[in-house]
């Protein structure tokens, strides 16, 4: 007998692929017993039809085809015997699903099983329809189940229920049809119905708005008997796991009773009782028992306030903490920080609980407390709790040392009683995971020292501590040089000691050992070195005993290949040896950094008055990328998001400058300054015309080696400074350093005045939008659009391109040319108006491509805008 024939067994066609070495040999096996399937089939085998079909299942829980097969489960179907059926149905079940066209055959045998004499039959088609049932299906199918959910025998009312339940949830329409023999179930005594009932019953209130009204209505006191019953029930050896009765149906009666609690005070004061007594007679010592007040607790949490229901389920939660199962406390931190909003003062009685799962060894479980915790803190607990973590900061895991920093620093500085206690705090986070802490950490608490005038000499002093024992830390040593630059004489002359300093004596060769330790540290990166540079600077003018020693370190990096410490020592260098008449204004201390101005900036939520665009940086060789404007050098917070000028401008260049401008200088875009504003600004800091080179900056004022061929001698006069109208990618321009407090003239039109836009700006090219807009029609905007070529090289072919969500009309005129002469002695304009559809709800948004060619070469440029107007 061919071993690989139609009449082959299951279970010898299993032992031969089991038999089999490699996945090559259990191909060619299924490969050929498929071929015998194959040939059965064609020649319409009524014999072995269901052991073939018995087989293909095996084959594809394999994972290999077996769609050829399908045809044989219909036939199978429509038997009349029973065991025929049966293998036809789960092979319906596994070999198909709702989206096979093949199914649509099948609904009219569905049909006739669903009314079949045999019941065992009838419950074959509940099954195969409660599993793969389509929504066609279920509106030809649905009344045959209905009428179902009355049958006399309990397996077929338990399996129509969960067939129901597939049909509503594919046709919602029809659950109107299911709520009164719905509702009918939950008055079974047999645990099987009643418990596919109520969950018929929570999925009809779920989906539809009348039958969660009717089911509140009619059962809510119905349920609450029932699951007071079952609390209540002796010991039942048919349902009893681990002596409780029945806990599946227990979590299903709290699921239901919980939907209709939610939004209802009525329907909740009637099961506060029974979710009293559950909450309190169950055991928790057990599993099931722990699932059961689980749900209980979702349960009391989710229905209308009963401030006495509350505190009992939050208490469970507590007892859950202390549950040596990570599974239980994982699920007891996660309700209780839902728990938080409801009641909070309940919460905090488990706050040393909490605590402790800060500590635990899994993974999961701290970093879920460590949340809890972050919402627990307030006014009152921020002490104790930031010392708990701290605490637990010095003994943590590598892994979890970010997220436990960042948590610390958020809550010291959200909840900061006084500013010397969160210089301490932030200090000691600095100690302990200074490597750690963000870049807008620090920059915060620099912003905070400068405000803490009575501080700085106690701060300056801690640091200096600090450093002796925790130089590793890179952010600490960022501050500490910092301090040291702008307080050092405070340090070296023990200025502003508090009552609980103890007393520290410290030379000024004893300071600048700090900075240069820092500067020389194999570990300091590109930040580190260059702020020690700028309190080397500092520190020669506060200290001329140590002046030729901090020289003679600043000399050392000239020779550097970092490019941004080569120009800083030269520059520096250049200051002390030429400059001993203007190195003190120079140097000054800087001003006080409005702290509620850099909050905002951080947000992104300045007033439109200041602009918000940030410094152009240069790119350094080692990627940090980095301001070059000195007037940010001095400050030299390490990123393009120092703090930002307060938004009054001339408040900003009056402490920084000791000048004044108008209201009117604050108006323009950054690097955008009309020729008044020049003018203005040229006044202010007693400079000269401005001259048209394109690489000068003001970086040149501290320059003396300049890789910018300048056309003056830098600092021999400081009237002698050039300005430049452009800036280029290694340079800031003196508007830009200003943040955009030059004025510019409002354009004419008949509309609201809009400032003009920079939407794109490159090394090559230009792109400055002017809006008009008219008052009776605010959806649309008109804007020109003006290209301007900052290379020495005409463009040719010049397309510009544009693109707009579908909440946007977008039209383009015909651009004025289609050549864009160099060095800007000319430009190209272009037409486009744009109707927002969303207006008022939604700002505009644009993605630009600007095409054109350099002496026949292609080049393609890209870019988006999203700093419209928000009127626009």
């Amino acid at each position: 007998m061919n071993p690989f024939s139609s009449g082959t067994r299951l279970r010898d066609m299993i032992r031969s692929i089991r038999a089999c070495k490699t996945a090559a040999e259990e191909r060619a096996v299924v490969r050929k017993e498929c071929a015998a399937i194959r040939a059965a089939i064609n020649e319409n085998d009524n014999d072995y039809r269901h052991r073939n079909l018995a087989k293909l299942m095996f084959i594809h829980m394999l994972g290999y085809p077996t769609h050829f097969g399908q045809m044989e489960c219909l036939k199978l179907i429509a038997s009349p015997g029973f065991p025929e059926k049966r293998i036809g149905y789960l092979g319906l079940m596994l070999l198909l699903d709702e989206r096979q066209e093949v199914l649509m055959l099948v609904t009219n045998s569905l049909k006739q099983d669903l009314n079949h004499t045999n019941q065992y039959i009838v419950g074959l088609a509940l099954c195969a329809l409660g599993n793969i049932c389509s929504a066609e299906m279920a509106r030809d199918l649905a009344p045959e189940v209905e009428r179902l959910l009355q049958f006399r025998d309990p397996n077929i009312r338990k399996k129509a229920a969960l067939c129901s339940i597939r049909i509503i949830k594919k046709v919602p329409d029809l659950a109107e049809n299911f709520i009164n023999p719905a509702t009918a179930l939950l008055r079974e005594k047999h645990h099987g119905v009643l418990i596919t009932g109520v969950q018929l019953c929570t999925d009809l209130c779920k989906i539809s708005t009348e039958a969660l009204e009717h089911i509140r209505k009619k059962c809510t006191d119905g349920l609450v008997r029932t699951l007071k019953d079952l609390a209540n029930s002796p010991y039942s050896p048919e349902y009893d796991i681990a002596g409780i009765t029945d806990p599946f149906l227990h979590i299903r009666l709290l699921k239901l009773l919980r939907v209709l609690g939610e939004g209802d005070a009525d329907a909740s004061d009637s099961m506060n009782d029974i979710l009293a007594q559950v909450a309190t007679k169950t055991e928790s010592n057990k599993v099931a028992g722990n699932a059961i007040l689980y749900e209980c607790v979702q349960t009391i949490m989710s229905i209308e306030d009963n401030g006495g229901l509350r505190v009992l389920a939050i208490n469970i939660l507590g007892r859950f903490l202390s549950n040596r199962d990570n599974n239980i406390r994982y699920v007891a931190l996660n309700m209780l920080m839902r728990a938080v909003t409801a009641d909070a003062q309940a919460v905090q009685r488990h706050r040393a609980t909490i605590l402790e799962c800060v500590k635990d060894s899994d993974a999961s479980i701290r970093k879920r407390a460590l949340e809890l915790v972050y919402v627990l803190v307030n006014d009152t607990n921020v002490k104790p709790l930031a010392k708990e973590l701290i605490d637990y900061l010095e003994v943590s895991d590598q892994d979890f040392r970010a997220d436990l920093t960042a948590k610390i620093c958020s809550i010291v500085a959200k909840f900061s009683p006084e500013k010397i206690w969160y210089i301490d705090q932030m200090l000691k986070v600095l100690s302990e995971a200074g490597n750690f802490v963000k870049d807008e950490v620090w920059y915060a608490l620099i912003v905070v020292i400068t405000n803490a005038s009575e501080l700085h000499g106690y701060t300056v002093r801690a640091l200096y501590r600090a450093f002796q024992t925790s130089a590793e830390q890179e952010t600490l040593v960022r501050i500490t040089v910092w301090c040291i630059g702008e307080y050092g004489d405070m340090l070296v002359h023990n200025v502003g000691m508090l009552d609980i300093e103890d007393p520290i004596t410290v030379t000024e060769s004893d300071a600048v050992d700090i900075v240069e330790i820092a500067i020389n540290r194999h570990a300091s990166d590109l930040t580190t070195k260059a702020m020690a540079l700028v309190a080397l600077l500092k520190l020669s003018s506060r200290f001329p005993s140590c002046s030729e020693r901090i020289r003679e370190i600043i000399v050392e990096f000239k020779g550097s290949f970092v490019l941004e410490l080569q120009q800083r020592a030269i520059e520096f260098n250049a200051i002390i040896a030429k400059h001993q008449n203007i190195r003190s204004t120079l140097v000054e201390r800087m001003p006080v950094l409005d702290e509620a101005t850099f909050i905002g900036r951080r947000a992104g939520s300045l007033p439109g008055a200041a602009s918000t665009q940030t410094v152009p940086s240069v790119s350094l060789p080692n990627g940090v990328a980095k301001p070059v404007a000195p007037l940010v050098d001095l400050l030299d917070l390490g990123s393009d998001d120092a703090p930002a000028p307060s938004s009054s401008g001339g408040d900003f260049l009056h402490d920084l400058l000791g000048v004044d401008l108008s209201p009117a200088s604050q108006q323009s875009e950054a690097g955008q300054a009309s020729k008044s504003g020049n003018d203005v600004l040229l006044d202010l800091l007693s400079i000269g015309s401005p001259s048209a080179q394109t690489s000068s900056s003001t970086v040149d004022i501290l320059s003396s080696n300049s890789s910018n061929k300048a056309q003056v001698s830098p600092l021999d006069d400081l009237s002698s400074v050039s300005l430049s109208s452009k800036s280029t990618s290694n340079a800031a321009p003196v508007m830009d350093l200003l943040d955009g407090f030059a004025p510019s003239a409002p354009k004419e039109n008949n509309g609201p005045v809009y400032p003009s836009l920079t939407a794109f700006e490159s090394n090559s090219l230009r792109l400055t939008f002017d809006f008009s807009k008219q008052p009776e029609n605010p959806q649309t905007t008109v804007i020109q659009a003006t290209f301007t070529n900052l290379t020495s090289n005409t463009y040719t072919d010049f397309v510009f391109q544009a693109a707009v969500p579908k909440f946007l009309q977008l039209h383009l005129d015909p651009a004025s040319s289609n050549t864009l002469p160099a060095d800007g002695n000319g430009s190209i304009t272009q037409s486009l108006k744009i109707t927002n559809s969303q207006h008022g709800k939604k700002s505009l948004v644009m993605r630009t491509r600007i095409a054109y060619k350099i002496n026949g070469k292609d080049t393609l440029e890209e870019g988006q805008v999203n700093n419209f107007p928000r009127d626009l």
